[in-house]
């Protein structure tokens, strides 16, 4: 049994090298103890390559690899050298085989994993401590996983102006505003306990608080016990839960408010504004005249998806497949978004999908029809049924396809090649998260940077694992 350890057991490149080792040497998995040399010695020698190169792995494998090495599982090293050996020794189709105990186990930790990146992301609250050449924040963080190198880019990027350290029991973070730096394993006596920021935060979070929302369970799952002790707001949750219900009564017993003034497009049209069920709205948007995209278009495209999904996706506008059939996403854009969905571990009859424009805008060009953008006149005509149907289903979260959606629905200043891949809380409770639309992987002109916009696209939908789970 050949020993072998690493001295930092998530980081690939050490892992890799000294698998790509044994691997070249014919050690088998069963031969391996990763383990290490333990109490009475070091590693042991991998003997010399028997072959001269390497059989090429493929980069998928990589990618998951790089993810599972972050799980505090310590049997992921061993499990892991069993899949490239598998995979460089007759069985290259093994990625595909979701039901092999492996590749299933692998994807569980990556689930798990970027799980605890989701949390880290919502959930690390810096606090001010002053020091002798400013400010520095702090924050102490308790992951279930070794995460910190990998979320610790995120925070460079929301917090590039100011200097911060991130610590946890493994490992420590720190931005002094031009260089990112990583170091060994703090205590919770390391971090501050408070400081004047806090009663601001408390008071928002206490303003954004909707007590008709409230659902205890979903709010644990959500936001789980183990990381209140470390949130500000979370000595505030147990009066808000306490007095939610006296409020939301006091709410229902308000006179309803009448708007001032109703959407110009529908009210030019004649056009009152949609009631009734799910089923009911998508019956009332056949007859929508709000605007003249009806006119050139076979039929409206209406959102499909189960009624009470926790997550609705939103898209931009039908396509020319999405006319004909009268569905969205069914197109060349959704069929790549429905790839993308399987890689990152979602199930699409989960998911609410609709459009922020439910009519195909285009120009005709010969016997082709070429999609054309709709304008902001348009988009505001639609939007009255994509807030009908957000109120009908009362998702936990919303997924925002493209700019045109996420401006929808966050406003007209959000930026999202910027802001894209995280959740942001909106002013109703839910939470809301932006990406690019499957159309722009579509139109990329290279293959490199098709794949690595593909990933990224797929990390950037599995965040919806959280609310699914």
């Amino acid at each position: 049994m050949l020993r072998v350890s690493l001295d930092d057991p998530s980081d690939l490149g050490e892992w890799r090298g000294k698998a790509r080792a044994l691997l070249l040497a014919g050690i088998s998995p069963d031969n391996v103890d990763w383990g290490g040399g333990g109490l009475f010695g070091g590693d042991d020698d991998i003997p010399p390559p028997r072959n001269g190169a390497a059989p090429a792995v493929p980069r998928d494998f990589l990618n998951l690899a790089n993810t599972v090495l972050a799980h505090s599982d310590p049997r992921r090293h061993a499990v892991l050298y069993r899949m490239l050996w598998r995979l460089t020794h007759g069985e290259k189709g093994l990625l595909a085989i979701a039901t092999d105990d492996d590749v299933a186990w692998a994807h569980t930790c990556v689930k798990q994993v970027n799980r605890d990146m989701h949390k880290m992301k919502a959930f690390v609250r810096f606090r001010e401590v002053a020091v002798d050449d400013g400010t520095v924040y702090v924050a102490w963080f308790e992951p279930g996983h070794d995460i910190v190198t990998r979320v610790a880019p995120f925070f460079v990027r929301r917090f590039t102006g100011m200097r911060w350290s991130l610590l946890t029991p493994a490992r420590t973070a720190h931005w002094d505003g031009e260089q990112l730096t990583f170091g060994t394993g703090a205590s919770r006596a390391d971090a501050p306990s408070g400081d004047t920021l806090e009663d601001l935060w408390r008071t928002y979070y206490s303003s954004i608080f909707n007590p008709a929302r409230l659902k205890v369970d979903a709010m644990k799952r959500e936001m789980p016990v183990k990381y209140w002790k470390n949130l500000p707001e979370a000595s505030l949750i147990p009066e808000l839960v306490r007095d939610a219900l006296p409020r939301m009564q006091a709410m229902v017993a308000r006179d309803a408010t009448v708007p001032k003034k109703k959407f110009a497009a529908w009210q030019k049209a004649g056009m009152d504004l949609p009631e009734g069920s799910l089923s009911a709205l998508r019956q009332q948007a056949r007859e929508c005249r709000a605007c003249d995209l009806w006119k050139p278009a076979t039929q409206t495209v209406f959102g499909e998806g189960p009624d009470d999904a926790r997550i609705v996706v939103i898209g931009e506008q039908p396509g020319d497949q999405e006319d004909l059939a009268g569905k969205p996403f069914v197109g060349p854009a959704g069929k790549l978004f429905d790839t993308a969905l399987a890689g990152a571990g979602i199930a699409r009859n989960a998911l609410y999908v609709t459009n922020t424009v439910k009519h195909f805008k285009f120009e005709p060009r010969g016997k082709r029809r070429l999609h054309k953008r709709a304008n902001a006149e348009e988009q505001a005509a639609c939007r009255p049924w994509l807030a009908a149907e957000i109120d009908r289903i009362q998702p936990a979260a919303l997924v925002c396809l493209g700019a045109m959606a996420a401006q929808a629905v966050f406003g007209a200043s959000f930026r999202l090649m910027e802001q894209r891949g995280q959740w942001f809380d909106l002013p109703d409770g839910r939470r809301a998260m932006a990406t690019v639309h499957p159309s722009y992987l579509l139109r990329l002109p290279g293959e490199a940077e098709r794949e690595a916009a593909y990933a990224a696209f797929v990390s950037d939908l599995s965040l919806m694992q959280d609310v699914l789970v």
